[in-house]
């Protein structure tokens, strides 16, 4: 059963087309592919999305069945509706495959990221003042938790897709971010891959690649040792003042944290000075 989606991955990998008989032999299968290992089924559908081809991948996998029987939550994108505005490419599989289909060399964990960075977006589905998908976002997270671990992917490999997913719309608001918040986004765990599909999810869609540049031009901007400085204050510090570990700790280092990553202190001697004052030791 796995030559099913062997079949698929060559096809959309070489241009090769599937013949008549072995699609309706497929169709007629697909249901026992569940047979077969997530493992071996998950190594296959990596193939199909980072070897090239991802997009007719995704349209052989359904044309035959086998996208509704492995991947049902990506399925149920389709006919899902978008506001025009926005998004004048059409519903929400045909903006996925768009992403997918100009996806340049991505790894594991980007085509994934891109395959169900929407995936939120059915569930979420709602007519207000217009088509709206409010906490597709963070909804989208928790079922690619689901998605993911029901095929077996290694759990390095989950934390950063469902990263992807969950923080894929923070973009809208990177050019009112203060100093400290753009610069912990900046400084997150695999930054690239998240500008990377917020590009593929602009070119999608409306072209507006406004906060991508913006992005892009305060990461160059930025020295590493600004997005990353040393700690002014730590828990030792913290227990020498006389503070008692616990909860406090954290508030007062994250504290010290934003107000060095502002800008606004830059020595040890006045972090300890603002500690002192803000949170005076009983």
């Amino acid at each position: 059963h796995l030559r099913m989606l062997r079949a698929v991955r060559f096809a959309c990998r070489f241009g090769y087309t599937i013949e008549p008989q072995t699609m309706e032999a497929i169709q007629i299968l697909s249901g026992r592919i569940v047979e077969i290992s997530a493992e071996r089924v998950r190594d296959e559908l990596n193939r199909i999305l980072t070897e090239g081809g991802a997009r007719r991948g995704l349209e052989l996998l359904d044309q035959s069945g086998l996208l509704g029987v492995l991947l049902p939550e990506v399925k149920a994108m389709q006919g899902v509706k978008q506001p025009p505005q926005f998004h004048p490419e059409g519903d929400v599989w045909v903006h996925t495959l768009l992403l997918l289909e100009n996806m340049v060399k991505p790894s594991v964990t980007l085509a994934w990221g891109t395959l169900l960075h929407d995936v939120g977006k059915p569930p979420a589905f709602e007519i207000t003042d217009r088509i709206r998908f409010n906490g597709h976002a963070e909804l989208g997270a928790e079922m690619a938790v689901r998605i993911l671990a029901r095929m077996k992917m290694p759990a390095a490999d989950v934390d950063a897709i469902v990263s992807l997913v969950a923080n894929h719309m923070r973009f809208m608001d990177v050019q009112k971010m203060k100093p400290a918040g753009l610069k912990r986004f900046l400084r997150m765990d695999r930054f690239d891959e998240l500008l990377e599909l917020h590009r593929l999810d602009c070119a999608a869609s409306n072209q507006n690649f406004g906060n991508y540049e913006f992005s892009r031009r305060q990461l160059a901007a930025i020295k590493p040792e600004e997005l990353r400085p040393p700690r002014l204050v730590t828990g030792l510090d913290l227990a020498g003042l006389g503070y008692a570990a616990g909860p406090l700790y954290r508030e007062i280092l994250t504290a010290v944290e934003d107000a060095q990553l502002e800008g606004t202190l830059t020595t040890t001697e006045a972090a300890l000075a603002f500690v002192q004052k803000r949170w005076p030791a009983g």
